[in-house]
C-alpha cells in the first residue's frame, strides 16, 4: 500500500479543531490540488470560496443548520458548480449555451465539485489537517448565494471545514466491498450483506453514542421526506431552467 492510498483509507470526519491557523502555503496547495481534478470537457466548472472572517463563518454556521464546527474551523471552503465562466465564453463567441437549460448541466457541475473536493480532502489530510464536508450549505441556498455574492449560473454544492483536529473521532465502519463493487452488472441480491452491515452499524452507534441505530434506520429517516425544500427555486433563480425535465 503506497502513501496516497494509506492517506485516503485513514479518512474520518473531524468536527472539532485546534485554535491553530492553516498556513497560506497549505491552503494554496489544497486549492491547487482541487484545481487539478478532472472535469467534463475540461470546462473546470468549479469555484471554491475560502472563508476565514469570523463574522461570515458565524453567519454560514447559522445558514447550514447551526453546525458549530463551521465557525470553529480556521477555514471554511464553499465548493460551487460554476457555469458563469462558460456563460461569459458564450457571450464572447456569440453563442447561446442551450446546454445550460438541460438538467445534465447540474449533474456535470455536481460531479466536477465532487472530484475537486475529493482532491482537496486528500491534499488536506496529507498535511495532517482534518476535514468534514457540509451538505448543509444547501439548507438555505438563496441566503448563501447572497452572502457570497454568487453570480448567475453558480450554485453552492457543498462546504468543507478545514483545520487541525482537536482529537481523533475514529472511523465509521464502511459497507462490505461487495455492496459497493459490482462486476459487469448491478447485483441486486444484496439483502444479506445489508443486514450484516446494519448489525455492524448498530454495534458501532451503541458503543459511540449509547443509542443503537442501524444504517437502514438512519438512511430511511433522512430520505423519508425531501430534505431541503428550496433547491428547485435556487437552481431556477441561478439560471438552470431544466426545460427538458417533465
Amino acid at each position: 500500500m503506497n502513501e496516497t492510498i494509506r492517506t485516503i483509507k485513514q479518512h474520518r470526519s473531524y468536527r472539532a479543531y485546534q485554535n491553530k491557523p492553516v498556513s497560506h502555503n497549505e491552503l494554496d496547495a489544497i486549492i491547487e490540488s482541487a484545481q487539478w481534478a478532472p472535469s467534463w470537457i475540461h470546462g473546470q466548472q468549479v469555484t471554491i470560496i475560502s472563508v476565514k472572517e469570523e463574522d461570515k463563518k458565524a453567519k454560514l454556521t447559522e445558514l447550514v443548520g447551526n453546525q458549530a464546527h463551521v465557525a470553529q474551523a480556521p477555514v471554511f471552503l464553499v465548493f460551487c458548480a460554476d457555469f458563469y465562466r462558460a456563460s461569459l465564453a458564450g457571450e464572447t463567441q456569440g453563442k447561446q449555451l442551450q446546454a445550460l437549460e438541460d438538467i445534465d448541466a447540474l449533474l456535470v457541475g455536481a460531479t466536477d465539485v465532487g472530484l475537486a473536493m475529493a482532491n482537496a480532502i486528500t491534499a488536506a489530510e496529507s498535511f495532517g489537517l482534518g476535514t468534514v464536508p457540509i451538505g448543509g450549505i444547501r439548507r438555505n441556498p438563496l441566503e448563501v448565494i447572497e452572502l457570497l455574492n454568487l453570480p448567475k449560473y453558480v450554485i453552492p454544492i457543498a462546504g468543507l471545514c478545514l483545520g487541525y483536529p482537536e482529537h481523533d473521532p475514529g472511523q465509521k465502519p464502511r459497507m462490505p466491498k461487495e455492496l459497493i463493487h459490482h462486476q459487469e452488472s448491478y447485483q441486486q441480491n444484496v439483502g444479506a450483506l445489508l443486514t450484516e452491515y446494519d448489525q455492524t452499524m448498530t454495534t458501532y452507534t451503541k458503543e459511540k453514542t449509547g443509542q443503537a441505530a442501524s444504517w437502514s434506520e438512519r438512511i430511511s429517516s433522512f430520505y423519508e421526506k425531501p430534505y431541503y425544500n428550496s433547491i428547485a427555486d435556487m437552481v431556477k433563480r441561478q439560471g438552470f431552467t431544466c426545460k427538458n425535465l417533465k
